[in-house]
């Protein structure tokens, strides 16, 4: 009989570890699936971050690029405007030369 307890115990010992070792597959099969799931969160959000970071540099740009081109503008207008004052100043300059010279030719 002793010889059928020995025989028992190592019959209950290998499925015990059989088992174990089926739980050991199960748990592993569990962490890599939740691992995987994890994973493709992580990318998610990462690839929403970038997006985000991109939308963000790009509406940066944007307002850099607008501002540049308004003081472009505005330093141009200012430039026509004292142009033109200039030349508006010149025009008495020049209706004087001309009557001058009108003058001189008819006298001469």
């Amino acid at each position: 009989m002793a010889k059928d307890k020995i025989l028992s115990e190592i019959k209950e010992a290998e499925q015990s570890a059989a088992k174990m070792v089926d739980e050991g597959l199960k748990n592993k099969s569990e962490r890599i699936t939740a691992a995987r799931a994890e994973a493709r969160e992580i990318i998610k959000q990462a690839e929403t971050d970038a997006a985000q970071s991109a939308q963000n540099a790009l509406k940066s740009a944007e307002e850099t690029i607008k501002h540049e081109s308004e003081d472009i503008i505005s330093k141009g207008v200012n430039e026509a405007k004292r142009i033109s004052d200039k030349a508006e100043g010149n025009v008495d300059k020049a209706v004087e030369n001309l009557v001058t010279e009108f003058e001189r030719t008819i006298h001469a």
